[in-house]
């Protein structure tokens, strides 16, 4: 192999990419990572909460996150409902040094990490993938490009078609937030399909709001109803962020010839909660796993292996669709403090984890298969990624 010769080269260094890079580096590939941000933290587009399985799989340095127990759910009229369960918790995260970080890993086993490189467009050889603006040569190709991929577009892949859309601010940390719980906030006039959210974070406190798609989520609105909820006039805000969120359930087809995709661009998000972490690092790895696998032993194609072991999201995809219709605010006040609704949102938020009616018992079974496929192993539920 020429220097610039490389097994797999990897479109995108968020979570699914960095994951990818570092397991295929670990395996004995020459892997090289293209992005075309300034450096990993650049332009975070999440909130970077983590659920506690992905820290049971995935190690992270404690001083990188902070633990948040439970969820404050307010309906539109102010009213509030605490859930939790016991021994369950999620991760606020510093997500700009959780990517440098993941960064640092991937260079560490051997994986080139290329940024301020935008990925122009590729050539299909008969041994591989051409990329003429890099003078690289790869094996294998992998978009981890996000929610509009452009290596989708590219090599005519599955794209991802249905989305939220949310606007961020981080700021200076506000002490009369209570750090124990993630707030929610259900309005269907100014977060039309999803939530608004308030998370005392590592560090920061964020405030965000995301719609379904074509809709605008009013966030300065939103600030506001912040601020006289919890008794502050003034934050400092440290960064604004706004981005798409798939909803549309895993793409179609995943991949052909020497091209893959995971993460975002993949689809693989919960279109109910927008959760996409866990999976990008769970299936990041496991992406590797498969095309070291087909490279170096003759394995099955990585995207037909792929495609049998990712979540089909079915009820979930339904239950997006109830969502999307954004029942108006007097019958959210209506439903939300009932012991229905505290039981539906036990299950959304912890699963199995404790709470709730015996009657949910079915329907919180039917979310837990409906993240994996019939050949996949049972997995647990991806975080709640606000954004």
């Amino acid at each position: 192999m020429t220097p610039k010769d490389f097994d797999l080269v990897i479109v995108g260094a968020s979570f699914a990419g960095l994951a990818c890079a570092r397991t295929a580096a670990l395996r004995g590939l020459r892997v090289c990572v293209i992005d075309s941000k300034p450096e990993p933290g650049a332009r975070v587009r999440t909130t970077g909460i983590l659920v506690k399985e992905a820290t049971d799989d995935f190690d992270v340095p404690a001083h990188l996150m902070r633990k948040v127990r439970g969820v404050r759910l307010y309906a539109p009229d102010g009213r509030a409902l605490d859930l939790s369960a016991p021994g369950y918790y999620f991760q606020a995260t510093d997500t700009p040094e959780f990517l440098r970080w993941m960064a640092a890993e991937a260079q560490f086993a051997g994986a080139a990490v290329r940024f301020n490189t935008r990925f122009e467009g590729a050539e299909e050889a008969r041994d591989g993938i051409l990329l003429p603006q890099l003078g690289v040569k790869t094996r294998f190709l992998i978009g981890a490009d996000g929610a509009r991929s452009v290596v989708a577009e590219r090599f005519r892949l599955g794209r991802n078609r249905r989305f939220l859309v949310g606007a961020e601010i981080e700021c200076d940390p506000i002490s009369k937030i209570d750090p124990r719980f993630l707030n929610c906030f259900a309005d269907s006039r100014l977060a039309p399909g999803y939530i608004g959210w308030v998370v005392p974070g590592h560090g920061a406190t964020q405030i965000g709001i995301a719609a379904r798609h074509k809709r605008k989520p009013e966030l300065t609105a939103f600030i506001d109803r912040v601020k006289q909820r919890f008794g502050f006039n003034r934050l400092h805000i440290v960064q604004r962020r706004s981005g798409l969120i798939p909803t549309g359930g895993s793409v179609a087809p995943l991949g052909r010839g020497r091209v893959l995709l995971i993460g975002d661009a993949a689809g693989l998000v919960s279109p109910l909660t927008g959760g996409g972490i866990h999976t990008a690092l769970s299936f990041g790895r496991r992406a590797a796993q498969l095309v070291s696998d087909y490279l170096l032993d003759r394995g099955p194609h990585p995207a037909q292996a792929f495609a049998r072991e990712i979540p089909h999201y079915s009820i979930k995809r339904l239950l997006r669709a109830g969502f999307d219709l954004a029942p108006p605010n007097f019958a959210l006040n209506g439903m939300l403090m009932t012991p229905l609704a505290r039981a539906l949102a036990q299950r959304i938020y912890f699963h199995h984890r404790g709470g709730g009616a015996d009657t949910f018992e079915t329907w919180a079974e039917a979310l837990a298969r409906d993240d994996m496929s019939p050949s996949a192993q049972p997995r647990r539920e991806p975080e709640l990624r606000c954004i």
